[in-house]
């Protein structure tokens, strides 16, 4: 493990010493543009913050092409972010081994998403496009002590721009392949000295990557219609009001995925889905900022947001003309978050104090439906959750060079709900219109939760260290805790589990961090580097199995495992006009005990055979930025980009049909701005090699499931043309 550890330090160093040589020799005192960040609830120098965070700027983002947050997997340390499988907008995101597969209602993420400040409790619709964004900013490690809600895994910060002083009109189109064609519109405006407003509509289109050869319909198209809008009042120098609204509805094909196994088509983006090709996810909320800066040392922060959402869609598990095992679904959820932050600076400390308040309700519903038996499960349920949560994290630095944070937080999250679960004759259940169904079995009555409410109190510590061995150079060490409540398995079925009622326990991630960032020769150079040890207690796994006629779904407390690595990300501006920039992470996750439950055995500790999903051990990305002077004519730059990431599992249990192995994205962007930057116009490739990678599948074998195998593929190669024009 020793020489593990070393090994990975003399990777950074090795970078850090032929960049160091190049940057060395030149005489040109240009820098690498220095990044602010708001990850510790005040602006700070990303170089600065004593904690493992990576952030892009809009324009960053823009001018590499992003077309949204899923873009960062190929950038970030330790991250898996990618479109769920069977959904267009249904985010899965993993961070250092931590967070959430399956996205069904009730389950909460193990890595927290934000757009300003707002918390997203669920899933669904939360694969944000990228325009109307100042930056991105991804944290790891458990969050908690600065952040609403407590995240085990990290937290993902989508920060939109705020209104400026002038009007401005902003225009982005974008043709590309497979008949791409989005339009994005924004502007701002003053319309008194103390009142401004702003406001941004993109619609996306594009044609499938492939189609349904039973209906023809588009396969893997693109039809989503987003919105947003603010109005900011500033009535004094100390007071500050922000009201936003957002709003985005997908109306793109279902994605039913590719049949692995024959019958199955040539184009890993068709399918022979028989299911339907109707689909349909909304998700709109608004939000109300107050800020009172009651003197230069305290200010007073409140932010109340409520969002709400509904999906309505299908997924044809077998890929068949016949209904051997269609899905067919409906999701719906609203919640609404209070927050208060006092955030306190004196002349050798600050910090934030705050309170959280979250009141949720998701529920849904979905029928399995069996052809081959001319049978139907119908299931459906709700779950609700009241989170209640006081935290503080603050800093004092006992010397100009030596700092000490120290937080906690204290969460009370409470939940009830309810489980119907019923075996039907016939095909789709009185659930999805079919009302002549037969009723048979009743596998979960929902009376068996009357009364039952699950109610969790727990207090979760972080402290950290910094010294700053010179003033563009700190080295930091940390240590954090998490926590991630239980709840009901909405998929619960009483006659196969009948603890299922009970529900399940919270989990627990701690970690220890040691890190060194900074700046080197004049800030010519920029790096962060960390190696950290999580322990991960009473794990929660979601496990989908054959049961006689049925699928089972049980969620247990497994066990234990450890989760070691490194991580490495690294600028540096080798001449004028040429940065070179490098990520490397590394990912050494294992099960220490995995206390599984096997039909028909009961609980059995299985570690030796299962192996964490989405974490490859190694990923990494390096390219450059070259930006070539015009003149009065404007600027060219350049921008290719290889990334890699190694083998990976879609689920705990090996699968040599769907696990992805390693791989390598191309991508490259070539953009033109006018001197004013009043226009741009930017060609810009991804995946320029055409690798057909699964991000996702699903894995139900057997005569009666019609050997369902499918898999879920990342875009193939794309070339878009886009155009800016700022007025």
């Amino acid at each position: 493990m020793k020489s593990m550890w070393k090994s990975m330090l003399l990777a950074g160093a090795a970078w850090s010493a032929v960049t160091g040589a190049a940057v060395a020799q030149e005489a040109t005192d240009t820098q690498v543009d220095e990044v602010v960040v708001t990850a510790r609830r005040r602006e700070e120098a990303l170089k600065d913050v004593p904690v493992a965070v990576s952030a892009f700027s809009g324009e960053k983002l823009e001018t590499s092409g992003a077309a949204d947050i899923t873009d960062l997997q190929r950038t970030v340390p330790s991250l898996t972010l990618q479109v769920a499988r069977g959904s267009n907008s249904t985010l899965i995101s993993f961070i250092r081994g931590v967070g959430q597969q399956d996205p069904l209602w009730g389950f909460d993420p193990g890595v927290g998403l934000y757009v300003d400040d707002v918390y997203i409790a669920r899933p669904q619709g939360a694969v944000l496009d990228i325009f109307d964004v100042s930056r991105i900013e991804v944290l790891r490690g458990p969050q908690g002590t600065l952040y609403g809600r407590n995240t085990i895994g990290g937290a993902i910060k989508y920060v939109t721009s705020h209104i400026g002083g002038e009007p401005e009109l902003k225009v982005r189109g974008s043709l590309g392949s497979y008949g791409q064609r989005d339009l994005i519109v924004s502007g701002e405006m003053p319309l008194t000295d103390m009142v401004s407003v702003s406001g941004a509509v993109a619609k996306y289109d594009r044609d499938g990557y492939g189609s349904n050869k039973l209906t023809g319909a588009e396969h893997y198209n693109k039809d989503v219609l987003a919105a947003r809008g603010s109005i900011e009042f500033q009535p004094t120098d100390s007071l500050f009001f922000r009201f936003s609204a957002d709003f985005v509805r997908d109306d793109s094909n279902p994605r039913h995925g590719h049949r692995e196994l024959a019958p199955s088509p040539s184009n890993v983006y068709d399918t022979f889905a028989g299911a339907g090709d109707n689909n349909s996810v909304e998700s709109r909320g608004v939000s109300f900022l107050g800020e009172w800066n009651i003197s230069d040392s305290v200010t007073l922060k409140s932010i109340s947001a409520y969002r709400a959402g509904e999906t309505d869609g299908v997924i044809d598990f077998d890929n068949t003309a016949s209904p051997t095992l269609d899905i067919p679904a409906r999701y719906r959820d609203h919640q609404f978050t209070q927050e208060f932050q006092l955030l306190l600076e004196g002349e050798k400390w600050n910090g934030v104090a705050g309170l959280f308040y979250l009141n949720a309700t998701a529920s849904g519903a979905f029928d399995t439906v069996l052809g081959l038996a001319n049978l139907t499960i119908a299931t459906a349920g709700e779950v609700n959750t009241r989170s209640y949560a006081a935290f503080a994290d603050f800093s004092y630095d006992f010397t100009d060079q030596f700092s000490v944070s120290v937080g906690g937080r204290l969460t009370r999250d409470v939940k009830d709900g309810s489980v119907y679960r019923q075996n039907f004759t016939g095909i789709r259940s009185p659930l999805f219109g079919n009302t002549a169904a037969v009723p048979g079995l009743l596998r979960t009555n929902p009376a068996l939760y009357a009364g039952k409410e699950l109610d969790w109190k727990e207090f979760t510590p972080r402290i950290s260290a910094s010294y700053k061995l010179t003033p563009d150079l700190t080295a930091y060490a940390s240590w954090g805790k998490g926590f991630k409540s239980g709840g009901f398995d909405m998929r619960g079925d009483f006659v196969s589990y009948p603890g299922t009622v009970d529900g399940y326990d919270p989990e627990f991630v701690s970690t220890t961090e040691l890190g060194l960032k900074g700046s080197l020769f004049g800030n010519r150079m920029t790096f962060a580097t960390a190696i950290f040890d999580s322990s991960y207690e009473d794990q929660q796994i979601t496990t989908q199995y054959p049961s006689g006629l049925s699928v089972a779904s049980v969620v247990d407390n497994v066990g234990s495992s450890s989760i070691k690595g490194w991580e490495f990300e690294g600028a540096a501006r080798l001449f004028d006009g040429f940065t070179a920039n490098l990520m490397l992470s590394y990912i050494d996750a294992s099960f220490d005990t995995y206390v599984a439950f096997i039909p028909g055995t009961g609980f059995v500790d299985v570690s030796n055979a299962r192996d964490f999903q989405n974490t490859p051990d190694w990923s990494g990305s390096g390219g450059f930025t070259y930006v070539h002077d015009l003149g009065d004519r404007g600027t060219l730059t350049f921008t290719p980009t290889a990334s890699y990431r190694g083998d990976s599992q879609m689920f705990e249990v090996a699968n040599p049909v769907l696990d992805q192995s390693a791989y390598w994205l191309y991508d490259a962007s070539l953009v033109w701005s006018s001197a004013e930057g009043q226009y741009k116009v930017g060609l810009h490739g991804k995946n320029l090699g055409d690798e057909a990678y699964r991000v996702g599948g699903y894995n139900f074998p057997g005569a009666l499931f019609g050997n369902s195998i499918i898999g879920y593929y990342g875009p193939p190669r794309t070339v878009t043309l886009t155009f800016d024009a700022r007025f």
